[in-house]
């Protein structure tokens, strides 16, 4: 079985930036099925349960599953292990990186300038998905989106930041203002 994490802080820990109201329902109901979905996919394949969440993501291409249930295992998984992180960067107890600031001052000249161009990248996403900071394979830093629950893992790159642009996400408080919650969203990201 895959479990989910346990969050490391209450449901209003994130106000008034994200309302306990959302954090209740994105936890418990959206996160968690995605793990029940998942598990109950992985049900069918037993050397799935031998490989960890990351490990399937990373080898979604040559696992032997039919089309059907690659592309269940590539949402569910990907829900799961996306939340995850989501959750963690989050976390109000988190410290600041400073190789990772200084890695984001390198790449992208400055603090600011790397969240103007995720902002713009998160705000320009359509649809459902996600805003991504990533290390990719000759470890220079990107920034792009991904429809649905894709994961940067399945594409060779490493997640190191995260925003759920899954309207879920947001709606209850900012409704049809993404804008808004990307704005507020930074006030929550202490690593950087």
């Amino acid at each position: 079985m895959f479990i989910q994490p346990k969050l490391n802080y209450s449901f209003d820990a994130l106000e008034p930036y994200i309302d306990k109201e959302t954090m209740e329902i994105h936890y418990e109901k959206h996160h968690a099925n995605y793990y029940k979905n998942f598990n109950d996919i992985t049900q069918k394949y037993p050397d799935l349960k031998k490989m960890s969440l990351e490990e399937i993501l990373k080898n979604l291409p040559s696992l032997s599953v039919n089309k059907a249930d690659r592309k269940k295992i590539q949402n569910n998984g990907g829900g799961s292990l996306n939340h995850d992180l989501f959750w963690e960067t989050m976390n109000p107890n988190n410290k600041k990186n400073q190789n990772l600031t200084k890695e984001i001052e390198i790449e992208f000249g400055n603090i600011e300038k790397f969240k103007e161009i995720f902002s713009q990248i998160a705000l320009n996403h359509f649809g459902s998905g996600w805003a991504w900071l990533v290390g990719d394979k000759d470890n220079k830093l990107k920034v792009y989106s991904l429809p649905n629950q894709d994961s940067p893992l399945s594409i060779s790159d490493t997640p190191l930041l995260c925003l759920d642009l899954w309207e879920h996400a947001y709606y209850l408080k900012y409704q049809n203002k993404r804008a808004d919650y990307i704005a507020s969203w930074w006030n929550l990201i202490k690593i950087i």
